[in-house]
C-alpha cells in the first residue's frame, strides 16, 4: 500500500492594477531576501502557508496585512487557480497545494511591512517581469498575462 503524504496549503495574492503596457496590467512583486526559500527571486507580494484552523481566504487576508500592511476584504479576492506542486526529495514539506488569488481593491498603501524578508517591493507590467521570478509563481503569472490561468495546474511532476 502506498503511504499517504501530507499536503502543505498556501495562499498567494497577486495584487493587480491597470498599467500602460500592452498587457494592460501591473503586478506587485517583492524581492525575497532572508527567508531561506528562493531568496533573491521576485515573488507575489503577499503569500504564505495556511495556518491550523484558518481558511485559505483568511490566510490570504492575513498575509496581505502582515506583509504589505493593507486590508483586503475576502470578497475582493478573485480565485485565479490552484497549483498542485512537488519537489525533491518529496517529503511532507515538499508536497504543496497553492491557491492563487487576484486582488484589484484594498485599503491602504502597500509597503514592505516585513523588511527583514523582502529587499524590494515594486510594480511590474505583466509583459515586462523582472528576473528571476519564483518558478511556480511565474507559471501562474505568465498564464495570467496570456489571459488563461488554468483552474487546476501542476508543477514539478
Amino acid at each position: 500500500m502506498t503511504q499517504r503524504f501530507r499536503v502543505v496549503p498556501a495562499a498567494y495574492v497577486l495584487f493587480l492594477r491597470p498599467g500602460r503596457s500592452p498587457s494592460g496590467n501591473e503586478v506587485l512583486l517583492q524581492l525575497r531576501r532572508g527567508t531561506g526559500f528562493m531568496d533573491e527571486h521576485w515573488a507575489a507580494a503577499a503569500a504564505g502557508h495556511v495556518e491550523a484552523g484558518e481558511s485559505v481566504l483568511d490566510a490570504a487576508v492575513r498575509e496581505a496585512r502582515e506583509e504589505l500592511d493593507v486590508l483586503v476584504d475576502p470578497a475582493d479576492l478573485q480565485p485565479l487557480g490552484v497549483l498542485h506542486r512537488t519537489a525533491a526529495p518529496h517529503g511532507p514539506v515538499d508536497e504543496r497545494v497553492d491557491f492563487f488569488f487576484g486582488c484589484r481593491r484594498w485599503a491602504g498603501t502597500p509597503r514592505r511591512a516585513e523588511e527583514h524578508r523582502a529587499a524590494e517591493l515594486r510594480w511590474f507590467p505583466l509583459d515586462a517581469l523582472p528576473e528571476p521570478v519564483v518558478p511556480h509563481e511565474l507559471q501562474v503569472i505568465e498564464q495570467l498575462r496570456a489571459g488563461a490561468v488554468s483552474p487546476i495546474g501542476t508543477h514539478g511532476f
